[in-house]
C-alpha cells in the first residue's frame, strides 16, 4: 500500500487506513484502549504519534503490518521532500539533546513502555533490513525503535537495565551502520558514540566491544584511519582477557576489530600493519569453524577473505583483488557483505582496463541491492566517471543506470 500513502504523515496514515476499514474514531480508540478526541489529534498531527507500542497496536487494530502504518519505503532513501524522511527524523532524534538525559527532559505523561522482547524483536528486524541491503527500511523503523529503546533504558525495572542499555547500544550500533551507509558519516560517529556509552552501562563485553568497533568504523568512514586503528586495536586489548571462555559474540567481535583495523592500516598505506590485522582476524575466524553472524557482525572466514581483496585495493594490489575476487563464493554470507565484494571487484575490473567486466559486475550488484548501489561512494565514483568522462556516446545501460542513481549527466569529456 505505499504507493496510495508514501507522502502522508503517521495520524495522516493511520486515518487512511481507518476510513478504509469503515471504522469511526470511537470504535479504532477503543480498540487501543484510547478515546476518541486522542485519535482525532492524532489524525490530525495536534500529538505526535511516535511510539513504537502504539503504532503496533493501532496496525493490529487496523489489520495492517506496522511497516504499512509507517510508510516504509521500498526504494532508496531520502528522495522525498519536506522534513519527514527517515533520514530527517534520524538526524532530528540525534540532535535533539533532550533525550540524552532525564534531567533535561520533561515528564513524559503518555509513556507506554515496550517490552525488551517486543525491543529485541523490532531490533532483529533493524538489523536483517540493514544486511538485506534494505538501508530505507531500516532507516524508517529506527527513529521509533531508538526513541523506545531510550525510555526502556531509562524507566525499566533495576533487573532489566543492563539488557535495556546493550539494546540501546545495539540500536545506536544500527543506526550508526544505516547513517554511514546513506552517507552522513559525521553524524553516525554521534550515534556510534552514544551507543558505547550505553554499552558501558549495560556492562557485556561483546556488546561494549561491538561499539568500539562502530566508533572505529565511523571514524574510519570519516577518513580519520589513524584513530580508527588505534581505536580498533585498543577495544581487540580489552576483549583479549575474555577470550578464554569466549562464546561466538565475543570472538565474532574481535575479529571484526582487527577487520577495521585492517582497513584502517590499507587506507594508510602500511602493509605490514595490514597483514597483521587480517592474520588476527583469520585466528579468530578459525576458532568460529566456519560463518556465522553473531551479534550481526556477518564474521567468518569469507568476511575475512572479502576483506583481504579489500585492502589489496587500497594498497593497489589490483592482481591479488584479481586473482581472489571473482571466483569467491560469497553465498554464506548477507547481502550486504556479497555486495560489497563485489563493488572491490569492480573496482580491480575497472583499474585493470576492463570496463566491460566492471559495469557488468556493478549491473549484478545493484540486482542484489539497489539501495546499496545508489548511494555507495564506490559504485558513484565509477559511473560518475564512466558517464561524464569515456569516449563517445555513453551505452545506453549506463545511462540508465545512472538515472536509476540520480548521477547527471554533466561536464562530459571525450
Amino acid at each position: 500500500m505505499w504507493g496510495s500513502t508514501e507522502h502522508l504523515t503517521n495520524g495522516e496514515r493511520v486515518a487512511w487506513y481507518r476510513r478504509r476499514r469503515g471504522l469511526s474514531q470511537e470504535v479504532l480508540a477503543g480498540l487501543v484502549g484510547r478515546t476518541g478526541d486522542w485519535l482525532s489529534k492524532v489524525e490530525n498531527g495536534h500529538i505526535p504519534l511516535d511510539r513504537l507500542s502504539v503504532l503496533r497496536r493501532l496496525a493490529d487494530a487496523l489489520g495492517v503490518s506496522l511497516g504499512d502504518l509507517i510508510g516504509e519505503p521500498s526504494v532508496a532513501c531520502d528522495a522525498t521532500d519536506g522534513d519527514t524522511t527517515p533520514m530527517s527524523a534520524l538526524r532530528a532524534l540525534l540532535m535533539d539533546y533532550r533525550p540524552l538525559t532525564p534531567i533535561l527532559s520533561g515528564p513524559d505523561l503518555d509513556a507506554e513502555p515496550s517490552s525488551l522482547a517486543e525491543l529485541e524483536h523490532e531490533l532483529q528486524l533493524v538489523f536483517d533490513a540493514y544486511q538485506a541491503s534494505r538501508f530505507s527500511i531500516a532507516a524508517s523503523r529506527l527513529p521509533l525503535l531508538l526513541m523506545d529503546t531510550i525510555l526502556a533504558a531509562r524507566n525499566c525495572d533495576h533487573d532489566k537495565r543492563c539488557r535495556a542499555h546493550e539494546l540501546l547500544a545495539l540500536t545506536y550500533q544500527a543506526t550508526a551502520a544505516v547513517l554511514t551507509k546513506l552517507g552522513d558519516s559525521g553524524l553516525a560517529l554521534v550515534a556510534a558514540e552514544r551507543g558505547l556509552t550505553a554499552a558501558q552501562s549495560g556492562g557485556e563485553c561483546a556488546v561494549v566491544g561491538s561499539l568500539i568497533r562502530a566508533v572505529a568504523f565511523a571514524l574510519l568512514s570519516a577518513g580519520r584511519n589513524e584513530p580508527a586503528r588505534q581505536l580498533s586495536e585498543a577495544g581487540a586489548s580489552y576483549l583479549r582477557p575474555y577470550l578464554v571462555n569466549g562464546d561466538g559474540n565475543l570472538w565474532s567481535v574481535y575479529g571484526t576489530l582487527f577487520l577495521v583495523a585492517s582497513m584502517a592500516a590499507a587506507r594508510s598505506g602500511d602493509r605490514a600493519s595490514t597483514a597483521g590485522c587480517l592474520h588476527e582476524a583469520e585466528v579468530a575466524a578459525q576458532r568460529l569453524r566456519g560463518d556465522g553472524n553473531h551479534l550481526w557482525t556477518a564474521f567468518g572466514p569469507t568476511n575475512v577473505k572479502i576483506h583481504r581483496i579489500n585492502t589489496a585495493m587500497e594498497l593497489g594490489d589490483v592482481q591479488i583483488a584479481l586473482d581472489l575476487g571473482p571466483g569467491l563464493d560469497t553465498s554464506a554470507v548477507p547481502i550486504e557483505r556479497r555486495v560489497r565484494h563485489l563493488l572491490d571487484v569492480a573496482r580491480a575490473y575497472n583499474a585493470s582496463g576492463r570496463q566491460d567486466s566492471a559495469f557488468g559486475t556493478v549491473l549484478a550488484a545493484e540486482r542484489l541491492a539497489p539501495d546499496q548501489i545508489a548511494n555507495h561512494y564506490v559504485s558513484r565514483r565509477l559511473v560518475c566517471t564512466w558517464i561524464r568522462h569515456g569516449h563517445g556516446e555513453p551505452h545506453i545501460e549506463l545511462v540508465r543506470l545512472a538515472d536509476r542513481m540520480g548521477i547527471a549527466r554533466t561536464s562530459r569529456r571525450g
